[in-house]
C-alpha cells in the first residue's frame, strides 16, 4: 500500500492536507490528476443514473440541515454509533471491532470497557454557541433526498417507482480512520434512492415476475436489479472481475434502518473491503420523517386507493474509495522501463 500512497502524492493524485503544518487527522487534498479522476468517476456515475436509467432525477441538498432531521432518522441515538475502547496506559482510543485480542495494539496496555461513540460531527450556526443553535454536519447525503421526496415528486410529476440521486460531501467522526483515503472523516458520496411500492395489488401481482412490466416488481426484485446494475458499472469501467465480489451483510451487522444489505467489495492491498452498498431500507425513512415532521410523505395506490409509504432501495458509493480502487486496479510495475517485450508485474503489499 505504501507504493500507492507514494505514487498518489508524487503524481499529483492525493496530498496530505495541511502538510506544511504536519498534516491533519487523516484529511487529504486531491491534486490535479486526483481532481480529474474524481470528476471522471462522478460524471460516469451521474450519466449512468440520470441518462441511462429511466425515472431518475438529481438533487443537491444542503450539508447543514435541521437537527430534527437527524433525530428522526435515528442518527442521534445508539443506532449510529461505534463501540469505542480506550487504552488505560497510553490513552489512545480505538474502534472495538478493529482490535484483535484484549490488549492495546500500540503499547500492549489494558483496554477499558467498550462504550458507544456517536459518529455525528456537531457544529453551531449563528453567533452564539448554545443548544438552540446546535446542528450537525451531515453523515450521509440521502437524508436530504428523503426530506425533499414530496417536493421532487410534485415538481417532476414522477410516479412510483422513481429515483433521486445526489453527489456530495459527508462527515463522520471516525474513531480509527485508516488505510489512506479509504476510511476518513470527510468524504464524498454518490447515492441513489429508488422509491418503489411496498406491496402489490392483485392487478400488478400478475406481472410481478415479468421483466417487461417493471411496475409489478417487488422491492426484492428491484434490489436484485440494482445490485446487478451496479456490478456491471464497475465491469464496464474495466475493474477486473476477480477483484470484485459481493457479500451479504449479516442480520447482526445491519444498520438500524436496513432490512437487507449487500456490499460490493474490492480486493484492496489491505484486504477485501466495501466500495459500495446496496440496501433495502424499507419504509423506515419516509415513515419516520412523516411522523416526526407532521408532513404526509405517503403515496396512494391508484388501484386500491390505499395509502402507503414507499420502500427505498439505496445504492451508496464512496467516491474516495472508488478512486483508490482505480489506482490499485491499474497499478503495474515494469522493471527497467517499458518496452514491447517487458511484462508488467503487480506487487501491492
Amino acid at each position: 500500500m505504501n507504493k500507492i500512497v507514494s505514487l498518489a502524492k508524487r503524481r499529483g493524485f492525493v496530498y496530505p492536507s495541511s502538510e506544511i503544518y504536519g498534516g491533519f487527522g487523516s484529511c487529504y487534498d486531491f491534486g490535479p490528476l486526483g481532481v480529474e479522476l474524481k470528476n471522471n468517476i462522478k460524471k460516469s456515475w451521474w450519466d449512468e443514473m440520470t441518462k441511462k436509467q429511466e425515472n431518475i432525477v438529481g438533487l443537491d441538498a444542503s450539508i447543514l440541515m435541521s437537527p430534527k432531521v437527524w433525530q428522526a432518522s435515528g442518527h442521534l441515538t445508539a443506532g449510529f454509533a461505534d463501540e469505542l475502547v480506550e487504552c488505560k496506559k497510553c490513552r489512545k482510543r480505538f474502534r472495538k471491532d478493529f482490535i484483535e485480542g484484549k490488549k492495546c495494539p500500540e503499547c500492549n496496555g489494558e483496554l477499558s470497557e467498550s462504550r458507544k461513540f456517536n459518529l455525528m460531527m456537531k457544529t453551531y450556526v449563528g453567533p452564539v454557541e448554545d443548544e438552540a443553535e446546535e446542528t450537525y454536519l451531515r453523515a450521509e447525503t440521502c437524508q436530504g433526498i428523503y426530506v425533499n421526496f414530496k417536493n421532487v415528486a410534485q415538481s417532476t410529476r414522477l410516479k412510483i417507482p422513481f429515483g433521486i440521486c445526489q453527489i456530495g460531501k459527508s462527515f463522520r467522526n471516525e474513531i480509527t480512520p485508516k488505510d489512506f483515503i479509504y476510511r476518513v472523516r470527510e468524504f464524498e458520496q454518490m447515492e441513489m434512492q429508488w422509491f418503489c411500492p411496498a406491496s402489490l395489488d392483485k392487478v400488478t401481482q400478475i406481472n410481478a415476475d415479468s421483466d417487461a412490466d417493471k411496475r409489478g416488481w417487488t422491492p426484492d426484485k428491484w434490489f436484485e436489479f440494482w445490485l446487478k446494475e451496479r456490478l456491471n458499472w464497475y465491469y464496464g469501467l474495466g475493474i477486473k472481475e476477480e477483484n470484485l465480489r459481493t457479500r451479504e451483510v449479516g442480520k447482526d451487522e445491519l444498520a438500524h434502518y436496513a432490512k437487507r444489505a449487500v456490499d460490493i467489495e474490492y480486493k484492496f492491498p489491505f484486504g477485501w473491503k466495501e466500495v459500495e452498498g446496496v440496501h433495502n431500507r424499507g419504509d423506515w425513512d419516509l415513515s419516520n420523517h412523516s411522523k416526526a415532521s407532521g408532513e404526509d410523505l405517503g403515496c396512494i395506490n391508484e388501484e386500491t386507493k390505499e395509502k402507503y409509504f414507499p420502500n427505498i432501495i439505496e445504492t451508496s458509493i464512496g467516491v474516495d474509495r472508488c478512486l483508490l480502487m482505480f489506482l490499485c486496479d491499474g497499478y503495474e510495475e515494469v522493471e527497467g522501463g517499458r518496452t514491447e517485450t517487458t511484462e508488467a508485474k503487480k506487487e501491492l503489499e
